[in-house]
């Protein structure tokens, strides 16, 4: 059966589906672990030979891909009543979020492909400003999406609008948001596909209708996906954008040794924004995050940079969060 979009499938006798999005930062680019050439994230059904949830989603990423898993953690669930089962039952969709790091990506021993996740989410990558697209065609696309609503709705819509998208507001909208400041707020990359979603103007959604949308429409609006798969990496992106400014959940993703300069790279891959090199140090000093290996890399051009690794503490929270990443010697 050839799955469409939205919601289409192949249905069967379970009753809840395990799907993981793993994240790699592979040559300084945020990247996300892809089969069927992109279109699904590695998932399949949930098992009576399953012990849990997480053995589910663990066996078939390996089956998919053979890709070796470390720290996971559960993401989001929730009821797809587009999708039944052949007794008519509504699916249980459970996702969970995984982290590689570089050194233990498979790249060529199976059919999965690591994509960069901004092929999905163009409009997220701010490390160059803010994309042209969202100011010259999502923006105007959703103004005139809030605009075929009643009064109140279009009011409502469009203040969403300014808000999650960090535009300015129109003239009439000022009086009710000046106590707000608008502004991109990277981690509500989830609210933004939902408005995209809800506005019909992404190919997963039941409203879409190209034919009405600029020619070029597609490459505006990234890779789309089978089932609820885009949704669930933003789901991802939003919940890794959130935890790295109070967690660090980027030792997950770092080698064990590392200069200064790929770590802030990193981070800016996951965060989607620039960072001033000044303050990223000046925060990672005080914070006692990373040391000095009393090492130097040798594998760029110019003056060796110092590699450093993280602080002993921070090993020791990798533990609290249930990390199995293996360790470079």
């Amino acid at each position: 059966m050839t799955l469409s979009y939205s919601h289409a499938h192949k249905s069967g006798s379970g009753t809840t589906e395990v799907v993981a999005v793993l994240i790699a930062i592979i040559e300084g680019v945020a990247k996300v672990l892809t089969v069927d050439e992109g279109k699904l994230l590695p998932n399949g059904p949930l098992m009576p030979l399953h012990r849990s949830l997480q053995a589910g989603v663990r066996q078939w990423v390996e089956e998919q891909t053979h890709q070796p898993l470390g720290y996971m953690e559960q993401l989001y669930t929730f009821v797809d009543t587009n999708r039944r089962n052949i007794d008519g039952h509504a699916l249980v969709y459970v996702s969970y979020l995984g982290l590689v790091p570089e050194m233990q990506t498979i790249r060529r021993q199976s059919q999965a492909v690591w994509r960069d996740w901004f092929d999905y989410f163009p409009w997220e990558n701010h490390l160059n400003g803010a994309p042209e697209l969202i100011a010259s065609a999502i923006v105007p696309e959703l103004l005139a999406w809030a605009d075929r609503a009643d009064a109140v709705t279009a009011r409502r819509r469009r203040q969403r609008i300014c808000l999650c998208w960090g535009v300015n507001c129109p003239k009439a909208l000022k009086n009710d948001v000046q106590n707000v400041q608008v502004s991109w707020v990277a981690e509500h990359v989830l609210l933004r596909y939902e408005m995209l979603y809800e506005a019909g103007l992404i190919p997963e959604s039941p409203d879409y209708q190209p034919n009405k949308l600029p020619s070029d429409w597609a490459l505006i609006i990234g890779a789309p996906m089978y089932y609820d798969h885009r949704r669930v990496i933003a789901t991802a992106i939003s919940r890794i954008r959130a935890k790295i400014e109070y967690q660090p959940l980027i030792f997950g993703l770092m080698p064990n040794e590392f200069t200064l300069s790929q770590l802030q790279q990193s981070v800016e891959a996951l965060s989607g924004v620039p960072l001033h090199k000044q303050n990223f140090r000046r925060l990672l000093e005080s914070q006692n995050l990373v040391m000095p290996t009393g090492k130097s890399s040798t594998n760029q051009r110019g003056r060796p940079a110092k590699l450093y690794r993280f602080c002993h503490d921070i090993e020791l929270q990798s533990l609290l969060m249930d990390s199995k990443l293996p360790k470079r010697n």
